[in-house]
């Protein structure tokens, strides 16, 4: 799959975007030119060659704060993407193989989750727990989760009802081998999709969260912190907010283009797209190898 994901410019792209964006959460606080904590009397300073996008209305350089909150921005995402997949894929699977009891408390469960603003039930359990990012990221995960519990739910319901998953289970098969055996290989290309798709959702959580000031405390710097702060100050400096926007903005779009990728060449649609490159290819031999005629 990571071979044809590849082989499509869309997926080129998403997978460059999202590795330097990667690459940010890495290597952002080594790069930092300055200490993303220091504060100075240069307040509101313009772009200049000390610091590169100005500094904040406490001194501190913008650049350097952009590049240590990156990782909190990327590590929540994943916090988020991750918890939803565990918390979902799982029991979705489940549902199918371990009777109508499982089935039915799971579908209650996703369909109460659903009903949950994310919001307001993260506030609620940070209160309870306590301001941190991984608290929060958790809760929202679970709160995401019924997506993934639906699609590896549908995704197995049409294995299940395979004519070679039926013969397995006559002939004794257990549910923990045909689940690893049959189920999940074709229950992988939806849940990937889903998952590329909850990184850039995750993004918009951990933006929106941290933009409110929840889940990490000032003055730790993250793309939603930055760009609330940035808002408090458009009088003077009105092009302040585009640079965390911006970000923001091209990581999500990276992951749903990645997610269309991997959906483009998943399924039913991937399989008819590898069939095109294959004729086609074979097209351009064939033409190639046909010798041409020379005058007579």
């Amino acid at each position: 799959m990571v071979r044809h994901v590849l082989s499509l410019t869309s997926g080129r792209i998403a997978v460059a975007v999202l590795t330097l964006i990667a690459l940010l959460a890495v290597l952002g606080p080594l790069l930092a030119p300055q200490d993303p904590l220091a504060t100075s009397d240069h307040t509101l300073a313009a772009a200049s060659g000390a610091h590169w996008l100005g500094t904040d209305y406490l001194g501190r350089d913008v650049l350097s704060r952009l590049l240590d909150g990156s990782r909190v921005s990327v590590l929540g995402s994943l916090e988020v993407a991750l918890m939803a997949l565990v918390v979902g894929a799982v029991p979705g699977i489940l549902s199918v193989c371990l009777g109508r009891v499982f089935e039915w408390v799971t579908l209650r469960l996703a369909d109460t989750l659903v009903a949950l603003p994310f919001l307001l039930f993260a506030v609620a359990v940070i209160a309870l727990l306590g301001n941190g990012i991984t608290q929060a990221m958790f809760v929202t995960g679970a709160l995401v989760s019924p997506l993934f519990y639906r699609v590896a739910r549908a995704a197995t319901l049409t294995v299940a009802r395979s004519p070679y998953v039926e013969a397995a289970l006559i002939s004794g098969a257990s549910i923990g081998w045909i689940v690893r055996r049959h189920v999940w290989a074709k229950v992988l290309p939806p849940i990937a999709v889903a998952l590329a798709q909850t990184v850039g959702v995750g993004f918009i959580i951990v933006s929106s969260l941290t933009f409110l000031g929840i889940g990490v405390q000032p003055p730790a710097p993250t793309w939603g912190g930055l760009l609330a702060s940035d808002l408090g100050y458009l009088s003077y400096q009105p092009w302040a907010p585009l640079v965390p926007a911006l970000l923001i903005m091209i990581t999500v779009w990276a992951a749903n283009l990645l997610a269309d990728a991997v959906r483009d060449v998943s399924g039913e649609a991937g399989r008819a797209f590898v069939n095109n490159r294959r004729a086609r290819a074979h097209r351009l031999d064939r033409t190639a190898a046909v010798p041409t005629g020379g005058a007579r």
